[in-house]
């Protein structure tokens, strides 16, 4: 790879302001060669094809059509497609494991912020913030330092179902609270949980045992509905579910059946569909507590995705490795 390899962004232009603002830009441009003004939705157009043909990296990120079999092939130069987001699940069609080509995300940098609300609404649903907030709204008073029963997160039973970036990353903040900390995943072994700071078990005994169950599954055949009507009677009495990873794992119905009985509640930042329909009984039911896609990059957390990815770049272009690159074998049961 030359000393300034060709370069094309392939993301949409709300996507490029944020994730690579003009200093981030700058420093693009001292790496690689690309033009700014070049930012392709489309891989069909005779501009496009002719940029492709000459692209070594391709620099992606929210708003990019599909990496398939025909771009790469219209791509006989391309190293590396550097993904300034979290999953490239959407982004690049089968089969291009079989190919000599680096793929890398930004997955951990998304990682993060979904983490940091995650350990958030744990301390919250621990401290029953969900129903007190109604409780108070309703009765417009409270008793001065009358004891909760039932409150607090003292020797809490925390649940993390799927030791993904995510759920791992969780597993490490949760480490400094008085937590009891159970994992499920198929994929992890006992010494390994003990490693990230819990004890394996069964998803059965996790929804049975635990005050709070915080879902980080990647969604696949597999988990499609993981938690269903089953699974959530089979959870405490005044238990919450966390899911932050995708609406897929949770069957709606029966989740609006158990909330309906108020013997659970709900923190839901990703749902099926999204955003819900707006008669959806989710938005009145007192136990659910529903934000609009939040947990993930926005606002001044775009930006980190951006440096992950030029770091990223910089160290392709150096010949160093690749500190996230993506192992095509394990997408199957990965995020």
């Amino acid at each position: 790879m030359s000393d300034r390899p060709k370069a094309l962004l392939a993301m949409s232009a709300e996507t490029l302001a944020a994730v690579y603002p003009p200093d981030l830009l700058d420093r693009l441009a001292r790496t690689v060669d690309l033009d700014p003004a070049l930012l392709v939705r489309d891989f069909t157009g005779t501009q496009v094809q002719e940029a492709l043909a000459q692209t070594e990296i391709l620099l992606t990120g929210w708003g990019s059509p599909v990496v398939d079999a025909d771009v790469l092939d219209a791509a006989p130069r391309l190293k590396a497609v550097l993904h300034a987001a979290g999953s490239v699940k959407g982004l690049m069609a089968p089969g291009w494991g079989d190919r000599d080509l680096v793929v890398s995300s930004s997955a951990d940098a998304n990682a993060l912020p979904v983490a940091e609300y995650t350990l958030g609404m744990i301390l919250l649903a621990g401290k029953d913030v969900i129903a007190a907030r109604e409780r108070y709204r309703a009765r417009r008073g409270f008793t001065i330092a009358e004891i909760q029963p039932g409150v607090g997160n003292f020797g809490r039973r925390v649940g993390i179902v799927g030791a993904s970036r995510i759920g791992r990353r969780v597993m490490e903040l949760l480490r400094p609270f008085d937590f009891e900390v159970l994992l499920a995943d198929p994929y992890v072994d006992a010494a390994q949980a003990s490693a990230l700071g819990a004890r394996l078990v069964s998803l059965d005994a996790l929804l049975r045992s635990s005050d709070i169950v915080s879902l980080h599954a990647p969604a696949t055949p597999e988990t499609d509905r993981l938690i269903g009507r089953t699974e959530l009677a089979a959870m405490r009495d005044a238990a919450v579910l966390i899911n932050t990873a995708r609406g897929s794992l949770v069957d709606h119905d029966a989740l609006i059946a158990e909330l309906r009985t108020e013997r659970l509640s709900a923190v839901l930042d990703v749902t099926e569909p999204e955003p819900l329909p707006e008669d959806s009984p989710l938005f009145d039911l007192p136990g659910a507590f529903l934000t609009p896609h939040l947990a993930g990059s926005h606002g001044n957390e775009v930006r980190r995705l951006g440096l992950y990815a030029i770091a990223e770049l910089e160290r392709l272009v150096s010949g160093d490795p690749l500190l996230h690159r993506i192992d095509p074998s394990v997408l199957e049961h990965a995020a």
